[in-house]
């Protein structure tokens, strides 16, 4: 059996390069130009280019696809090395074209989409020529396509789509929807009359879809075929989030060690106080832990798939949003009121933590998935006593060595004086 935890030298190069450029190249625009990949404005989008080109030369562009999608192929064993490097700048998964929710939506059109649906609308996105959004939740239903009411009628050479969804994020400035109905998974341009996005909630938008027409080829996928769709799109983008989400965790005990040694309190730097060393200890151990069931769980991903790995997915998704929120918390304490300001990344992080437990479906379902997948692989025991039982295990053990005690009644007095021993303790 190989059991490997190293790096091949070739990639560790790549991963280097990286996180380089994100330091020199990519944090500095984003300090400068704020949301710059998104902006309109020729010479931001030419800075935006610039660096994308850099990224493309080094064979790192949009690499969550496999090379049968169109993707570089590196796998998610790889990609998780590198989003762990990316998910510390908030632009730098658009820079190197792996952000969501444009990563799920690309992955489904490469997965299912027609050669001219790809044409139209995934080459685009690769490009960053247009942005998308995925309108699942529902208001009365969340993310239970069971729950789901939003549907597509046919009629004529049109479908029209009716219905509301809620918490469709960055729906407000994406250039085209993919609507998750009762029937299908739809393509909507965000123009086509009917679609009205609401004022509130600012980010995550609540939209009304209004008898939306959209003609008969804006049906990605089978007819019916929305959940088998869906599950492709969640499956990575829970793991990926989970990878990035590393990165966070990895930012805030920086910031932590870094403050720990740099504050005195009663004499001392903080970091000589136990219930500092506590949180900077309990943290350390949570972020080692979930690094490993991350990589390990994209390590069964590119051995199997992400439908056989999809009960690991689902543990990795309530934990990381889990050790998103402790760890940031004791960073937040350990920084003390500056932690509390938005002058630095901490009250964004512990603020979106609770996000992380919900979005992609809420904690509690996929723990519940995780419990019911795990016990498939248990039996009952027989009768009233479980397989662990002392006084049975004893039982079927002297029953085993039977024949040696008729061969040596010595070896079956040492036997007998060992048991009236134990009972004796009992």
């Amino acid at each position: 059996m190989t059991w490997d935890f190293s790096t091949e030298p070739e990639f560790q190069e790549k991963l280097d390069w990286v996180d380089r450029f994100c330091q020199d190249e990519v944090e500095p625009l984003e300090y400068v130009f704020p949301h710059a990949v998104r902006s309109r404005d020729p010479k931001i989008k030419a800075l935006v280019k610039g660096l994308q080109d850099q990224v493309k030369a080094q064979g790192l562009w949009a690499l969550f696809l496999d090379q049968d999608l169109g993707g570089p192929g590196l796998g998610q064993l790889k990609l998780g090395l590198i989003n762990e490097i990316l998910g510390r700048y908030p632009s730098a998964p658009q820079i190197f074209g792996t952000a969501a929710p444009d990563t799920g939506t690309m992955e489904m059109l490469a997965a299912y989409g027609t050669e001219e649906q790809k044409k139209r609308w995934l080459q685009p996105l690769m490009d960053q020529e247009i942005f998308s959004a995925y309108s699942m939740t529902e208001p009365q239903g969340g993310s239970d396509p069971n729950l789901f009411r939003t549907h597509a009628q046919r009629d004529g050479d049109e479908w029209v789509i009716t219905g509301e969804k809620w918490f469709t994020s960055a729906g407000r400035v994406a250039d085209i929807l993919f609507v998750m109905c009762t029937n299908g998974m739809f393509v909507v341009p965000r123009e086509t009359p009917g679609v009205n996005i609401q004022p509130e909630p600012r980010n995550h938008n609540h939209i009304i879809y209004d008898e939306v027409r959209v003609p008969l080829d804006h049906l990605l996928g089978p007819e019916d075929g929305a959940k088998v769709l869906a599950q492709r799109r969640l499956g990575g983008g829970r793991i990926h989030h989970a990878m990035r989400t590393i990165a966070q965790c990895k930012l805030a005990f920086d910031m932590m060690c870094e403050r720990a040694l740099s504050r005195e309190s009663h004499g001392k730097i903080i970091g000589e106080h136990q219930m500092v060393q506590e949180k900077i200890a309990e943290s350390y151990a949570q972020i080692r832990m979930l690094r490993l069931f991350v990589l390990e769980t994209a390590w069964k991903i590119d051995n199997t798939s992400t439908q056989e790995a999809r009960t690991d997915i689902a543990a990795v998704k309530y934990t990381m949003a889990k050790v998103l929120r402790d760890v940031s918390f004791n960073a937040l304490h350990i920084m003390g009121s500056l932690g509390t300001t938005n002058l630095t990344p901490l009250q964004a992080m512990y603020a979106a933590a609770p996000t992380m437990g919900i979005a992609d479906g809420v904690d509690e379902v996929h723990k519940a998935t995780v419990a019911r997948n795990v016990l498939k692989g248990y039996r009952p025991h027989q009768g009233y006593w479980p397989t662990e039982y002392f006084p049975a295990k004893r039982e079927a053990a002297r029953a085993k060595f039977e024949p040696l005690f008729e061969a040596d009644p010595e070896l079956r007095a040492m036997a007998e004086g060992y048991a009236k021993y134990l009972a004796k303790r009992a």
